[in-house]
């Protein structure tokens, strides 16, 4: 297959997959005239990593991810190691986002949007202590 066509079926833009090359996480045969061969393993290859960064996984876990994924001798436990440790990360943002919503939320209660020039978002964006009043 080439590029195109393993763009086509993995559902991920050719420059992504050059990207990947680029770094080494896949590494297609190329042929005498230097395009790149893909073969069915590195459509499977690419899918794998195109669903691990659609949960969120960097690029070095995904390497690690891959590594342990062709390592026939992996514990399980490495794997859920790696995942728990990204679903924390997760967690973490989930109630950074929810703390942000919060904030925001209370901030848009407390502005009267009218007429006048008092605002308190703008106050607590400038990091003003005076009330909105």
């Amino acid at each position: 297959m080439n590029i195109g066509d393993v763009a086509a079926r993995s559902g991920l833009p050719a420059k992504t997959i050059r990207y990947y090359e680029d770094i080494g996480l896949i590494r297609p045969n190329r042929s005498a005239n230097g395009y790149r061969c893909f073969e069915e393993r590195d459509l499977h290859k690419l899918a794998f990593l195109g669903r691990a960064r659609a949960l969120g996984f960097s690029i070095e876990d995904c390497r690690m991810l891959l590594g342990l994924y062709e390592d026939d001798s992996r514990a399980s436990a490495d794997v859920k190691q790696l995942a728990q440790a990204h679903l924390t990360k997760i967690e973490a943002k989930i109630a950074d986002l929810e703390a942000m919503r919060a904030t925001l939320s209370e901030l848009i209660t407390c502005c009267a949007g009218d007429n006048r020039p008092d605002c308190p978002i703008l106050k607590d964006l400038s990091g003003s202590c005076e009330d909105a009043g």
